[in-house]
């Protein structure tokens, strides 16, 4: 893994001050957050903390009630329909389960996005489907394939080969690994490590995977109180004092997936 980026670095994403919220429930307030260009930065939190609330919240499928929500250097939320199409086009995003169309293949589900924003139709959008498909280890026959015939980890691939349809700068991931056996959640974070060295990605991630954030983030967000109460490199985290993190950290898992890592 390549060290973190320099905390000189670009700021590709900068929240501040968010607050969402359904209804009177609040989800988030004050939120900071700062993701850094060239890095993975993996997102932890318990059950109601609003990890992929915040992720949709910078995608822009969940409108905040205050903050600021820059991307590229962009605010997003003042921008023009047009502009946020620019910007929107510089991400992809893989939502917990892949949520590919059922109805269309796995190359038809990669070439949808090619055919909407690039107006690429034919061969070439069909050798564009391949090469991504081949990009995240599928093999070529799947792009034949509907999602309901392909396996969980496979499903998981084909939802990232169309998030990187559009040659994205940046990749939303939400639970990657989730519902895969331990051994399929190891090959999928190398996947995102190699993906992110050789394309220059920089990644957010959604996960309660205590193996991943060893195995492929730079830095960790940690949600709870409504906002983020520490961000860094994990063993900085890790011994942070609040009682969560703790909990989550120094638990038996915790233990467990640090001495997987030593050994």
């Amino acid at each position: 893994m390549t060290p973190p980026p320099d905390q000189s670095g670009d700021r590709i994403i900068d929240v501040r001050g968010l607050r969402t919220q359904f209804g009177d429930f609040i989800v988030h307030d004050k939120l900071d957050l700062a993701v850094r260009r060239g890095e993975i930065l993996g997102v932890v939190g318990g059950s109601g903390t609003g990890k992929s609330v915040l992720m949709r919240a910078i995608i822009g499928l969940k409108s905040p009630s205050a903050g600021e929500v820059d991307v590229f250097g962009q605010n997003y939320y003042d921008a023009s329909e047009e502009e946020r199409l620019g910007i929107e086009r510089r991400w992809g995003v893989l939502f917990q389960g892949g949520a590919l169309f059922s109805s269309l293949t796995v190359a038809q589900n990669i070439m949808a996005p090619i055919r909407e924003h690039l107006k690429i139709e034919g061969d070439l959008a069909k050798d564009m489907a391949a090469l991504k498909i081949s990009m995240v280890g599928l093999a070529s026959e799947a792009g034949a394939k509907y999602p309901s015939e392909l396996s969980g980890g496979m499903s998981k691939r084909a939802g990232l080969a169309r998030a990187l349809a559009l040659d994205p700068e940046l990749l939303f991931l939400d639970e990657p690994t989730a519902g895969l056996d331990p051994i399929g959640a190891a090959k999928f974070d190398e996947l995102i490590v190699n993906l992110k060295e050789s394309l220059g990605l920089t990644v957010f991630m959604v996960t309660h995977d205590l193996d991943t954030l060893h195995a492929a983030c730079d830095r960790v967000a940690v949600l709870a109180e409504k906002r983020v109460i520490a961000c860094g490199p994990l063993d900085e985290v890790r011994r942070n004092e609040h009682p969560w993190i703790q909990e989550y950290f120094a638990g038996p898992r915790g233990r467990a997936a640090l001495a997987a890592k030593a050994s």
